[in-house]
């Protein structure tokens, strides 16, 4: 018999229906305008006013932005453009700026002659950083003087002011984010603005973006970038420690019913390829339309060049992988209407981008060709040695395609697999050694719980070829044991599991095999750092036993507030973890596989071109850059094994 409905109308009344006013929608649901109120969002609110004074240097009214991190954590962004409208808004009785401060989805990018193209958040940018700031205040240097207004919590505190008079133009935003809303953090890290504010001086030739941490007056730190050759810097900056195949940068401009692209790029020895696109400033790290373009034409014309100067037999041919086989690209396109798969702008849709895209592309590169026949021909050698480890890595390949958890080919059969078949809800523990897959394997969860364990060090994919890996017996077990494939193959919705789980010895052995495993993942299995699936466990440091009490630390500091509470008679027994072995099943249960108890640090790729950077830095065979890392950090060392 059906169970019998509640009465519909009880409950759910015209009362229950919410109106967010003004900017209370922001305040009420933060992560649908900025993604999340974690560092990422906090460091968005700065990105969504840099990008509109970009948007001013985009239209040809700026040329200088200046970036201020000040005491208290308040930021400032200034810019010399034409300075928001302060004139009288027709249809709301608000000066202009009170309006893009305080109403959602309104600015000058709706009437598509204020702005040919933009990468703000359509309109909402300016007034969701006031919705989101304990306070912010608007300075606007305009037709000779000088105006502002200030508001808390997006609720503005006096109507526009005219404060002085100045022969300067342009806009500063002063703001501070509220604490109310980013919990975890205030705090602007430098780095993080640096590294995103360099990329942005790439990508728009002349712009001129400076930052300044004035956050401690004794200790300030400046720079400035300004890059007259735009995106072919931006290429040489991405092989700094590479060594290019042919010393001229190819670069490429165009512009096709107001859609303009431009592409950099140059080859090295690397074996890794490494392409970064743009829309409207934007870092489209799924790709989309316009990286399509870019493969398809680059594939073709690089092909019919080899096969019209006879630099390949007449029955090869090149795949896409062969001819990105250490390529260094940027493709950066501006599009008055931009359209994105998805919220949250990482893949451009534009179908007709891509057509525009690979008939830009394949004019330049046909001259570059021609014009450069040493380079042309050293292009061509590379890709024909990268084809052939491709056909020697096909047998090597199709033995990753993982049958089942003991597979026939005795590869995977170290894999203690869980009974869920439910993806969601399995986890695969990648565990350093015999020794600890065994004590893993027996204190495991069987139900959701898998164990990978690895016997040695797994091999440094930054300096091999797809045939050298697919020969390594530990990366092969991953592959078979993660069911996706790996590369131009991988698909991450035939992921067995959705928590990969990387469990190292707390070492500086360990640390280097943590390392090889995320070199690998991002190389050849981004997609899943990108949607979250890679964790760091995270096994104690030090167990204190005192009497029948057992306590374990996690660091120093948590192991100083164990011995703060515990009586000093009798003294606490310390035991100082050099690996995960030394724990039998129960306790490596319990403090690192337990989820009630565990702590799980999830791999995040907040930053591709500085991941790139770091993983090349760390891996690669430069070794230069590798030394000033160590230099620089070798006094942050805590703990390390002699």
């Amino acid at each position: 018999m059906a169970a019998e409905l509640k009465n519909p109308t009880s409950t759910y009344q015209a009362s229950n229906i919410q109106l967010l006013e003004g900017l209370e929608a922001v305040r009420k649901r933060p992560g649908m305008y900025i993604g999340s109120t974690g560092p990422r969002g906090l460091h968005h609110l700065v990105w969504e006013i840099v990008d509109n004074s970009i948007d001013e240097a985009l239209a040809g009214y700026c040329d200088t932005i200046t970036v201020d991190l000040l005491p208290d954590n308040y930021v400032s962004v200034s810019d010399n453009g034409r300075g928001i409208p302060v004139d009288i808004h027709e249809k709301t009785g608000k000066p202009a700026v009170e309006v893009v401060f305080t109403i959602l989805h309104a600015g000058g990018k709706f009437d598509g002659s204020s702005y040919k193209v933009s990468g703000g958040l359509h309109g909402v940018g300016a007034s969701v950083v006031n919705a989101l700031s304990e306070h912010l205040k608007v300075i606007i240097k305009r037709d000779g003087k000088i105006y502002q207004q200030e508001y808390q919590r997006g609720k503005k505190l006096y109507d526009l002011q005219e404060v002085g008079t100045t022969e300067e133009r342009g806009t500063t935003v002063i703001f501070k984010p509220d604490t109310q809303i980013f919990t975890e953090t205030i705090t602007f890290e430098y780095e993080t603005l640096r590294n995103r504010l360099q990329q942005s001086a790439f990508l728009n030739k002349g712009l001129k973006i400076c930052l300044n941490d004035k956050r401690n007056p004794e200790k300030v730190k400046e720079v400035t970038y300004c890059y007259e050759g735009g995106i072919v810097e931006f290429v040489e900056f991405l092989n700094r420690g590479k060594t290019p195949i042919h010393p001229e940068i190819f670069y490429t401009s165009g512009s096709i019913d107001n859609i303009e692209v431009e592409i950099a790029m140059q080859y090295t020895e690397d074996y890794s390829s490494t392409i970064f696109s743009f829309i409207n400033n934007i870092n489209t790290i799924e790709g989309g339309t316009h990286e399509e373009g870019f493969r398809i034409s680059l594939t073709r014309v690089i092909n019919r060049y080899g096969r019209a100067n006879n630099l390949f037999k007449k029955d090869e041919s090149f795949n896409g992988e062969d001819v990105r086989e250490g390529l260094t690209a940027v493709i950066s396109c501006r599009h008055p209407d931009p359209q994105f798969e998805g919220q949250t702008k990482t893949k451009l849709g534009n179908s007709e981008v891509r057509q525009i895209t690979s008939q830009i592309l394949s004019e330049g590169l046909e001259q570059f060709l021609m014009e450069h026949p040493s380079s042309a021909k050293s292009i061509i050698e590379k890709a024909i040695l990268a084809s052939r480890a491709r056909i020697a890595a096909k047998k090597a390949r199709e033995a990753t395609r993982r049958k089942s958890p003991l597979d026939s080919l005795g590869f995977a059969s170290k894999l203690a697999d869980c009974r869920s078949k439910d993806a969601s809800k399995s986890e695969i523990y990648i565990v350093e050694g015999d020794s600890a897959g065994g004590s893993a394997r027996q204190g495991r969860d069987s139900e959701f719980q898998a164990i990978l364990p690895l016997r040695g060090k797994v091999l440094n994919v930054e300096k091999a070829r797809l045939d050298k890996i697919l020969g390594n017996r530990e990366i092969i077990s991953i592959i078979q044991a993660m069911g996706t494939g790996i590369g131009e193959e991988f698909n991450i919705d035939d992921a067995r599991y959705h928590k990969v789980i990387i469990m190292t010895d707390a070492d500086v052995d360990g640390a280097h095999i943590r390392t090889l495993l995320l070199t690998f993942f991002y190389r050849f299995m981004r997609p899943l750092i990108e949607k979250g699936y890679i964790y760091i466990a995270q096994p104690p440091l030090y167990k204190v036993t005192y009497g029948k009490r057992v306590e374990y630390a996690y660091d120093d500091a948590q192991l100083d507030k164990i011995l703060d509470r515990l009586p000093k008679n009798p003294k606490p027994v310390i035991q100082r973890y050099k690996g995960l072995g030394e724990m039998n099943p129960e306790q490596l249960w319990e403090t690192t596989m337990n989820p009630k108890n565990r702590t799980l640090i999830q791999v995040t790729l907040d930053d591709a071109i500085e991941a790139d950077s770091v993983f090349r830095m760390l891996m690669g065979d430069d070794v230069e850059p590798r030394r000033e890392f160590i230099e620089e950090n070798a006094v942050f060392v805590e703990n390390l094994d002699i």
